[in-house]
């Protein structure tokens, strides 16, 4: 098995709907950003791994198609919200095995705006099954967003079992945005204060506006080498992919009773059980994390199921500020979903990107000090939950 190393990475910022680039040049921009950081040429690139949902089949190979017309290998991957980490699962699989020596994965969605919704109508939806685990949890409001119902109904289950009260959400949103300030690629940048989260539009049980992330465009790409091929190239400022699992759901997602299974904790335990013990690491041992805050509420849930802090200690967690920087661990340093955007295909690529700048120091203004092991966490609903493990090389 060979070393899978991150060799270069790439981005666009995220833009509103109807003010991006075509999803075409989305994914190329992104593709070349990331071949230039490397400084590897695309005729060396072996297979091309492209994700998105909003979009035809064969998308990847017209985004790549542009960058060049070398024949490789291009798969097109659709895995809902953890589209990108799948994509670049694929990738990192295909250079540890010894397969190939240079994989490139990217990311783009150029997304309608308003909330998600299904693309077809004459045919039962992916999320059927959750859907129906949620109506017999919760009930079911045909006015209110499906997302809401899922990530809100989970932020309700976590208040009642544990006694806390809806600013917890919020104080995520104003910690996000924080955050963001200092990041170029983030939408939004603004400080946002705890009366000011709260008191934006209710939207569903304990979420508001304000702790909802928006419908974005954007790309993201990641190039993956083997250790080999970095040595032969003389390749510096990798970083390598010390862990990484793809999980999908299973009957506690279902048939707990739990929201808080519904939207993924239990995946996103089992992965993160997973790459600890394929890095070699515990919990404690990582330095930042960015992490799925499509909602607010997800944030929370997600410190614990990640194993970042105990089951109830969120609350705890976040009031004694080792949530952010000069805590024990930096939680979406990029601002987050909440701050950034999340385009589908593009968001766990991003993160990759993002936590990459901060193991090699150059994360400028919100360098994360002494990064030296990151955290990854993207999770999309019917179902596949990502979570990386990523070491300074």
């Amino acid at each position: 098995m060979s070393k899978a190393l991150i060799a270069g990475v790439g981005m666009v910022k995220f833009t509103k709907p109807g003010k991006s680039e075509e999803y075409d040049v989305l994914g190329a921009q992104a593709a070349i950003a990331a071949l230039k950081d490397a400084g590897i040429d695309y005729r060396d690139v072996q297979q091309a791994y492209a994700g998105f949902v909003f979009g035809d089949t064969c998308s990847g190979q017209t985004a790549l198609y542009s960058v060049g017309l070398t024949g490789i290998p291009v798969i097109n991957v659709n895995n809902a919200c953890a589209t990108g980490s799948t994509a670049l699962f694929l990738a990192r699989q295909a250079v540890e095995s010894g397969a190939i020596d240079v994989a490139l994965a990217v990311g783009f969605d150029q997304m309608p705006s308003g909330a998600l919704a299904s693309n077809t109508s004459d045919r039962k939806a992916t999320t059927a099954r959750l859907d129906q685990a949620v109506a017999s949890i919760q009930g079911w409001d045909d006015k209110a967003m499906q997302a809401a119902q899922y990530f809100g109904g989970a932020g309700r289950e976590y208040m009642e079992k544990y006694g806390a009260s809806a600013d917890l959400f919020g104080r995520v949103s104003v910690k996000a945005r924080d955050h963001a300030r200092r990041n170029p690629f983030a939408m939004f940048t603004d400080p946002l204060s705890l009366e000011q989260v709260m008191s934006s539009p209710a939207i569903f049980g304990p979420l508001t506006r304000l702790m909802c992330c928006p419908p974005t465009c954007g790309g993201a790409a990641v190039l993956v080498v083997s250790d080999s091929y970095a040595k032969k190239k003389g390749l510096s400022n990798l970083v390598e992919i010390a862990g990484m699992a793809l999980t999908t759901d299973t009957e506690a997602s279902f048939n707990s009773g739990s929201m808080i299974n519904v939207i993924g904790a239990d995946a996103a335990r089992r992965a993160s059980a997973a790459v600890y013990e394929q890095a070699g690491i515990a919990p404690d041992d990582v330095d930042l994390v960015e992490l799925h805050d499509c909602f607010s509420t997800n944030e929370i849930i997600s410190y614990e199921a990640l194993g970042l802090c105990p089951e109830g200690g969120a609350e705890k967690f976040v009031h004694d500020g080792d949530n952010t920087y000069g805590g024990k661990v930096v939680t979406n340093p990029s601002g987050g979903l909440l701050s950034k955007g999340h385009p589908l295909g593009a968001t766990g690529l991003a993160q990759i990107t993002e936590l990459s700048w901060h193991l090699r120091g150059t994360a400028g203004e919100r360098q994360v000090p002494n990064a030296n092991i990151a955290l990854q966490h993207n999770i999309g609903l019917g179902g596949a939950c990502v979570v990386s493990v990523l070491k300074r090389a």
